[in-house]
């Protein structure tokens, strides 16, 4: 008695332990486990528990990596409950009287259940190593439910998701509502089996993103990414009529997972020990390309180009004004009927047989349709059918037609250039052409060549014709420019300039009260400088018809001139359109008033210079000693314009 006392001891408290949540990975049907209790796979890699998402305290019975001691978005990879969470710390999981498992609240409510009829004796649920809860018989260990086969977000090693082509029973990848709501999202994904297998991402039912047909090695449409994370995708045919796809990592790799986020995006992550935190390895869609059927039927979409659309050769817009906006959903026509179209409409030209446009590294249009044929068959089966509006081959496919709209046709980059680590390749493809359209296109190679044979012999000879109107140009320029040298020859930056303000100053705003006389060049003002110094100010006037060349040319001529007998240049002042001479004032009036007497013109003193045959009397006064000089300036008189004559006595 006191030894079956002791076992029924020993076992009450195996069973307390078990509940109080010591590492364990098996529920028996007399157990349960409560929240917040827990249960690891045997080699300790997942838990299963209750957890509560980020910014939420709704409580959800979950398998998440056991390694990570923080539950969070990306750690989780898989939610019973998702669709009726838990309001509080009240939920139990349980094996309840039918066989089924069961997550009951506080009021014994059943909020989940693993809803199998086919129940076992003595039923147990075990955590797996792989992530996968399984219920079974423990006397047969028949399994008779497990995880895998209700999938949500993510996709383990030796997870299927499958499509049974009998009974349309689809299991599929379900994204959450958002990182705080495990619930049902708007995306899905999974395998599209007709004709040839293809990976679907869904929005709303809707196709949001596929990879291509798969050739039994990959899907040809879809990322590579890095093969160092996982062997890729499998697909299988079974006997059932069922194709289903795995997919699985390399086992050195560590905590790895594909999934679909809330986003609708499919995601392969890693997580790094070093940085304790998830590292991104692929995501698709990675461009607006990716996005399923973004040009339209028989547009193509390439991600580096600008637009990213456009119609394919032999095309057009069908509605310009959407398109030039930037919205290309309704697509492109075709340009020139084909063939057929022709014949039956019994027009010009329709005995010419169509041809076709090959295009490199694309992924191919969807509703491909396959048939058993040879490269060379391929294209002849497209030919002789009306309907074929395009064809490809690969070898581990064999030949795709096409019929009708070709949609999601994507261009990939090539020369190594990475988007998103680069797809799979892609395939080649030919697109079915009215013959018109190629003669178009010799046309055009016609037009082209003819005009850079014309333009590389335009070339050189408007170089040439350039060359000999610049050289004139610039010998017109050179002998315009010849009074410059005097300019050149004035240093004027030895001569003292002075600032209009300064000038109006002194002769108090050129007032006519100061005014001396008027020539051709202009008025002559008298004024005083700050410093007390009297100055004779000469005024070129705007209607003298004179500009910069003759003001300088005077500036030239009085520099060179140097006497004690004559008026001395002080400087000059260029500003805008005022040009002005600063000379020193001669309170004696001038020299030409000395020589020849002054005139008395209407009541004022005119000055100016004598009458060119008085020129020697003056040259031979002793008292001017101007043969000293060396130079003698003589102007001529009833000219608007001052024309200097120069004589060189030494010579």
């Amino acid at each position: 008695m006191g030894f079956l006392s002791k076992r029924s001891l020993l076992y009450a408290l195996c069973c307390l332990c078990l509940n109080l949540g010591v590492a364990r990975d098996t529920i028996s049907s007399f157990q349960s486990l409560k929240d917040p209790d827990y249960i690891i796979s045997r080699g300790g890699a997942f838990r299963l528990g209750f957890f509560s998402p980020v910014n939420s305290t709704n409580r959800y019975l979950g398998i998440w990596y056991n390694k990570i001691s923080v539950v969070t978005y990306f750690s989780v990879v898989w939610v019973a409950n998702r669709e009726r969470p838990i309001k509080d710390s009240s939920g139990v999981l349980t094996i309840y009287e039918d066989g089924n498992l069961v997550i009951l609240n506080g009021q014994a409510e059943i909020l989940w259940s693993s809803n199998v009829s086919n129940s076992v004796p003595n039923p147990s649920a075990t955590l797996l190593d792989s992530g996968n809860l399984v219920l079974q018989g423990n006397t047969t260990g028949a399994i008779v439910w497990e995880s895998f086969q209700q999938l949500c977000d993510t996709m383990l090693p030796r997870m299927r998701s499958s499509n049974n082509l009998r009974t349309n029973e689809k299991i599929q990848l379900t994204s959450w509502k958002s990182p705080s709501d495990p619930s049902t999202g708007r995306f899905s994904g999974g395998i599209n089996p007709q004709n040839i297998p293809q990976g679907f991402i869904w929005k709303d039912g809707h196709p949001y993103w596929r990879t291509g047909p798969w050739n039994g090695q990959f899907f040809t449409g879809a990322p590579s990414w890095i093969p160092d994370y996982h062997s890729g995708f499998t697909i299988v045919y079974d006997k059932e009529e069922t194709v289903y796809a795995t997919i699985a990592y390399f086992n050195a790799i560590g905590l790895t997972k594909y999934f679909l986020d809330s986003q609708g995006n499919s995601m392969v992550i890693h997580w790094d020990d070093e940085k304790e935190d998830w590292e991104v390895v692929g995501v698709v869609p990675a461009n607006e390309c990716d996005v399923y059927g973004t040009c339209g039927a028989f547009g193509s979409c390439y991600a580096l180009s600008s637009p990213i659309c456009s119609c394919l050769k032999g095309f057009e817009p069908k509605i310009a004004e959407e398109w030039n906006r930037g919205n290309w959903m309704s697509g492109c026509v075709r340009r020139t009927p084909l063939q057929c179209e022709r014949v039956n409409n019994r027009s010009e030209g329709g005995g010419k047989a169509d041809g076709f446009l090959k295009l490199e590294m694309v992924k191919v249009p969807d509703f491909a349709e396959w048939s058993y044929q040879t490269k060379d068959d391929c294209r002849k089966q497209c030919l002789e059918n009306c309907s074929c509006v395009a064809y490809a081959y690969d070898t581990g496919i064999g030949c795709m037609s096409w019929s009708g709209n070709l949609i999601d046709l994507q261009k990939f980059p090539t020369g190594g250039i990475d988007l998103q680590k680069s797809s799979t390749g892609g395939l080649d493809i030919y697109i079915r052409l009215a013959h018109l359209e190629f003669e178009k296109e010799r046309n055009l190679k016609v037009i082209i060549t003819v005009i850079v044979i014309i333009g590389a012999m335009a070339i050189p000879s408007t170089a040439y014709f350039l060359w000999r109107w610049m050289t004139k140009k610039r010998a017109n320029k050179s002998r315009k420019s010849l009074p410059s040298k005097n300019l050149n020859d004035v240093k004027l930056h030895e001569l003292p300039t002075f600032s209009l303000e300064e000038l109006a100053t002194a002769t108090n705003n050129f007032h006519v009260a100061n005014m001396l006389g008027r020539g051709g060049f202009g008025a002559v003002y008298k004024g005083k400088l700050h410093d007390g110094q009297e100055i004779a100010v000469k005024r070129r006037s705007r209607s003298s018809g004179q500009g910069l060349e003759e003001f300088m040319n005077e500036v030239f001529v009085i520099s060179k001139l140097q006497h004690r007998n004559l008026v001395r240049l002080l400087g000059c002042c260029i500003e805008g359109e005022e040009n002005m001479l600063i000379y020193e004032y001669m309170s004696n009036k001038s020299l030409d008033a000395i020589v020849f007497g002054m005139e008395i013109v209407e009541g004022r003193q005119h000055y100016g210079f004598g009458r060119p045959n008085n020129m020697g009397s003056l040259l031979s006064n002793g008292d001017v000693e101007m043969h000293t000089c060396g130079t003698v300036v003589c102007a001529r008189i009833g000219k608007r314009q001052a024309n200097y004559v120069y004589y060189n006595f030494n010579a």
